[in-house]
C-alpha cells in the first residue's frame, strides 16, 4: 500500500469520526472601542472574555475582533465589507457609542445602521444588534430620536436585539476604567454575563439556518 493510499485512509477516517457538519463557528463582533476592548489586555476585552464563556459552555466558536476605537456607526458601515469576510458565520453589532458621545444627528446614525443591517441581510448573516443609549447631558429630545434606533432597526431587519451592551455597567465608577466610559476587567464581566444568552441565540440561529 502506498504512503498516499495510507494518507488518504487516515483523512477518510478522522473524517468519519467528526460529528456531521462540525466545524468552528465565527462570530464578528463589528465595533468600537467597546469591542476593541480599550485599556485592556486581549484576554480581559470583551472578545476574548465572550468567547472564553462561550467555549465554557459547549460551543465551538471563534470571536472575531472587529473592533475600532473612534468608530462611529458611518465608519462601521464604510469598513463593512473587509471586516466581514465571507467566512463569517454571524455579526455582533456594536455601534454607536461615538455617534452618541459626539451629539451625531440620529438620522445620520439610524441611516448607517440600516444600510449595514441591510447588506449583512442580503448576504444571509444572522446578526446580534447591541444597543445603545445616549448621555442624559444631551437633552430629552436628542434621546427619544436616539433610543429606538436599535429595536425598531432590529425589528425591520429580523436581527436579534441586545437592548443596551452597557446595561448593568454605565455610570457605574467600580465597573469602569479612569475615563468613566470604557469597561474595565469587572465591568466586561458584567456585559459578557448579561449579553451570553443573545449570543447564544444568535449561535442557535446559525445552526438552524444549516
Amino acid at each position: 500500500m502506498s504512503i498516499q493510499t495510507l494518507v488518504a485512509a487516515a483523512v477518510t477516517l478522522v473524517a468519519a469520526s467528526l460529528p456531521a457538519g462540525a466545524e468552528t463557528l465565527r462570530i464578528i463582533a463589528l465595533g468600537d472601542s467597546l469591542t476593541a476592548g480599550h485599556g485592556l489586555a486581549a484576554s480581559e476585552a470583551f472578545t476574548g472574555r465572550l468567547e472564553a464563556a462561550l467555549r465554557d459552555r459547549g460551543h465551538d466558536i471563534v470571536i472575531v475582533n472587529a473592533g475600532v476605537s473612534g468608530d462611529t456607526a458611518s465608519d462601521g458601515l464604510a469598513r463593512l465589507d473587509w471586516s466581514v469576510g465571507d467566512d463569517a458565520d454571524a455579526v455582533l453589532v456594536e455601534l454607536g457609542a461615538n455617534d452618541a458621545l459626539r451629539g451625531v444627528d440620529p438620522a445620520i446614525t439610524r441611516d448607517a445602521l440600516d444600510k449595514l443591517l441591510t447588506r449583512l441581510e442580503e448576504r444571509g448573516l444572522p446578526v446580534l444588534l447591541a444597543g445603545m443609549r445616549a448621555p442624559p447631558n444631551l437633552g430629552a429630545d436628542y434621546g427619544e430620536a436616539f433610543n429606538p434606533i436599535y429595536a425598531e432597526l432590529a425589528a425591520a431587519h429580523g436581527a436579534i436585539l441586545y437592548p443596551f451592551f452597557l446595561d448593568g455597567v454605565a455610570a457605574r465608577q467600580d465597573l469602569n476604567q479612569p475615563d468613566g466610559i470604557h469597561p474595565n476587567a469587572e465591568g466586561v464581566a458584567v456585559i459578557v454575563e448579561g449579553i451570553l444568552p443573545s449570543v447564544e441565540a444568535l449561535i442557535a440561529k446559525v445552526k438552524t439556518a444549516d
